[in-house]
C-alpha cells in the first residue's frame, strides 16, 4: 500500500484555531449586551485580539492555582464575553472545559460536578446563589471564581474575583501543545430521566464541528457575518457557533441573561446581527410579543432542540420576512447532525414543506435506521426506524458511565424515530418513548403537535398517550392558548380532523397555561405524564 506523504500527524486542536482567529481576524468583535444604559450604552465591546489577551491571563490564573492537563474547570455562567475567554483558555492549557447547566435541579447539579471533579467553577455572581445551594456538596471543588456585578457572598469568604486575578497576570502565555484525542470540552445531556450522562467532546471534534459549520452545507458562517448567540453556551457549545465564528472572523454578540422578547428586539436592533440560533419557544416568544422587530439584517435565523412548526416558520417568513432553517442533533453528536436546507430539486414539495423536515444529514456525519430487531431500514420516505448515527463529532461513549444500549455496532442510537427519503433529508416522527400505539396503528406526537400549533389560536401543545380500555393508549393533547384567545376542544378537533387521519384525532383535551420545559427548553411531557398519574390535569374527554 502507498504510504501518504502529507503531514497527517498535524493535530487537529483547538490551540491552532485560537491562534489563526486571534492573528487573522484580530479586529473581529465580540459584544456582550449588559441591559444598562450609558455610559456603555448597554454593552461591552472587545475585539478577537483583546479577548484573546484575556484568555492568556485566565490560563496563566488557573495554572497558578494548580489547574494542571486534563483538570476540569466548570463554567456556570451565561452567554458573555467572559465565557468566551473561558472557551479558549481552559482547553488550549491542556485543561477541560466543563460548561454547567444554570438550569438544573440542585441535586443534578451537584451530580454533575462531581461526578466531572470539577477542580475550579467560574461563576457570574448574578447567579452565585445558584450554585451557593450545592456549594456544601462539592467536596472536590477547591477554588471558586466570580465575575460580574452581583452579592456572592452566598459562596462563602473564600472565593476569588476573576478581574483581579487576570489583573496578576501577563499575556502571551504558553500553551502546551495538546493532542487532538485529549479532552477539551464536556457536557452532561439535561438529564430528563435519571441522571445526566457526561460526553467529552475532543479537540478534533470540537474542530471538526467548528469547520462544518463554516460550509454551505450548514450555515456558512463567514467574516461577514454577526452572530447572535442565544442557544445558551452551556448547551453543546452553543450549536457549535462560538468556535466557528472565531475560526473565520464573524462578530459574536452575547446577549447574557436577557432572553425575552423585549430586549432581544432591543439587540437587534443595535446590533444588526445576520444570523442566530435558539429553540423554537424563543422565537415564538419574539414571533408573538414582539412583532415589529426589524430583522431585516438577518439572512437566516437557525432553529431546533425540538421539531419546529410550521406555523413557526410561516410566521417568521410572512411577518419577519426571514427563512428559518431547522437543524437536528443532540448533546451526543456536538450538536448538528442535520439540517433543512431546501434542496434545489423541490420536485412536488413547496419550499415551506421541505423546511419544516428536520433536516438532510450533513457531511461529515453517517445516518441508518434500524427496526426494533435491528435491521437496517431504507431510504424511501416511507419506512420508520431509530436514527442511529456515527461520525467525527459523535460519541463512542459516556463519560464513566456504561450504557451498552446506546450504541450499537459503533453508532450511535438517538431515541428518534424517523424515515428518511433518497436524497438524505429526514422526517422524525417521533422520540421513540413518545410514539402512540393505539389499537395497532402508530400515531406520532410530534405531528399532532406541530399541527395543532397551526391553529391560529393556539401557542403551545403537548400530546403523550394515556391508557384506554379499549385502544391501549390514546393521545392526549395539553393545549396552551395565545393571550387572549379561545378555542374549544370541539373546536380543535374539527380543525384536526381536516388535517389528519381520524385515529389520530384525540379525544382528551386539556387546557394549560404552560407547557413545562427541560433545562434546554424541550417540551418536558414526562413532567405533563406525571401532572395526569396524580390528577392534576383537568382533562375533557369528548366521546
Amino acid at each position: 500500500m502507498l504510504q501518504s506523504t502529507m503531514q497527517d500527524d498535524y493535530q487537529l486542536a483547538l490551540l491552532p484555531l485560537f491562534r489563526y482567529g486571534r492573528q487573522v481576524h484580530a479586529n473581529s468583535k465580540i459584544i456582550t449586551f449588559t441591559g444598562d444604559g450609558p455610559p456603555s450604552n448597554g454593552y461591552v465591546e472587545s475585539t478577537f485580539a483583546q479577548v484573546a489577551d484575556r484568555a492568556d491571563q485566565l490560563a496563566a490564573a488557573l495554572a497558578r492555582l494548580g489547574v494542571k492537563q486534563g483538570d476540569r474547570v466548570g463554567t456556570f455562567m451565561w452567554n458573555n464575553q467572559t465565557h468566551m475567554e473561558a472557551y479558549f483558555a481552559i482547553p488550549c492549557m491542556g485543561a477541560v472545559l466543563h460548561t454547567l447547566n444554570i438550569r438544573l435541579f440542585p441535586e443534578q447539579l451537584a451530580f454533575v460536578i462531581n461526578h466531572a471533579d470539577d477542580k475550579v467553577i467560574i461563576v457570574d455572581a448574578s447567579i452565585a446563589p445558584l450554585l451557593a445551594r450545592v456549594r456544601d456538596q462539592l467536596p472536590n471543588v477547591q477554588h471558586i471564581i466570580v465575575k460580574g456585578p452581583g452579592d456572592a457572598s452566598s459562596l462563602g469568604p473564600d472565593i476569588l474575583d476573576y478581574d483581579t486575578l487576570l489583573a496578576a497576570e501577563k499575556t502571551g502565555y504558553d500553551y502546551p501543545e495538546v493532542a487532538e484525542n485529549s479532552g477539551a470540552a464536556m457536557c452532561y445531556t439535561s438529564g430528563t430521566t435519571g441522571n445526566p450522562k457526561g460526553v467529552m467532546y475532543s479537540h478534533r471534534s470540537s474542530y471538526l464541528h467548528a469547520l462544518m459549520v463554516t460550509t454551505t452545507a450548514n450555515i456558512a458562517i463567514s467574516e461577514r457575518d454577526r452572530m447572535l448567540v442565544i442557544v445558551p453556551m452551556f448547551h453543546a457549545n452553543a450549536w457549535g457557533s462560538p468556535y466557528a465564528a472565531w475560526m473565520v472572523g464573524a462578530d459574536l454578540v452575547f446577549p447574557q441573561q436577557f432572553l425575552q422578547a423585549a430586549p432581544i428586539s432591543r439587540i437587534i436592533h443595535d446590533t444588526r446581527p445576520t444570523l442566530t440560533g435558539a429553540v423554537p419557544t424563543v422565537l415564538n416568544d419574539l414571533l408573538h410579543n414582539a412583532p415589529d422587530t426589524d430583522m431585516s439584517c438577518f439572512r437566516l435565523v437557525m432553529c431546533g432542540g425540538s421539531a419546529v412548526p410550521r406555523g413557526l416558520i410561516e410566521g417568521y417568513r410572512d411577518v419577519f420576512h426571514v427563512p428559518i432553517v431547522q437543524g437536528w442533533g443532540m448533546t451526543e453528536t456536538s450538536p448538528v447532525c442535520a439540517i433543512a436546507h431546501p434542496p434545489k430539486d423541490m420536485g412536488s414539495l413547496s419550499e415551506t414543506d421541505w423546511r419544516v423536515m428536520t433536516g438532510r444529514v450533513l457531511p461529515g456525519v453517517e445516518l441508518r435506521i434500524t427496526d426494533d430487531s435491528g435491521a437496517v431500514q431504507p431510504w424511501d420516505g416511507v419506512a420508520l426506524g431509530e436514527i442511529e448515527v456515527r461520525g467525527s463529532w459523535v460519541t463512542a461513549s459516556y463519560y464513566n458511565v456504561d450504557d451498552p444500549a446506546k450504541f450499537h455496532d459503533g453508532w450511535l442510537r438517538t431515541g428518534d424515530v424517523a424515515s428518511v427519503l433518497p436524497n438524505g433529508y429526514v422526517m422524525i416522527t417521533d422520540r421513540a418513548k413518545d410514539v402512540i400505539k393505539s389499537g395497532g396503528e402508530w400515531i406520532s406526537s410530534v405531528d399532532l403537535e406541530n399541527t395543532l400549533m397551526g391553529h391560529p389560536s393556539v401557542l403551545e401543545a403537548a400530546v403523550f398517550g394515556v391508557p384506554d380500555d379499549r385502544w391501549d393508549e390514546r393521545p392526549l393533547a395539553c393545549i396552551v392558548l395565545k393571550p387572549n384567545a379561545a378555542a374549544s376542544a370541539d373546536e380543535l378537533r374539527t380543525w384536526l380532523a381536516d388535517r389528519t387521519a381520524k385515529f389520530c384525532v384525540p379525544e382528551r383535551w386539556a387546557f394549560i397555561g404552560e407547557v413545562p420545559k427541560t433545562s434546554v427548553g424541550k417540551f418536558d411531557k414526562k413532567v405533563l405524564r406525571a401532572r395526569h398519574g396524580a390528577g392534576d390535569l383537568e382533562v375533557e374527554k369528548i366521546a
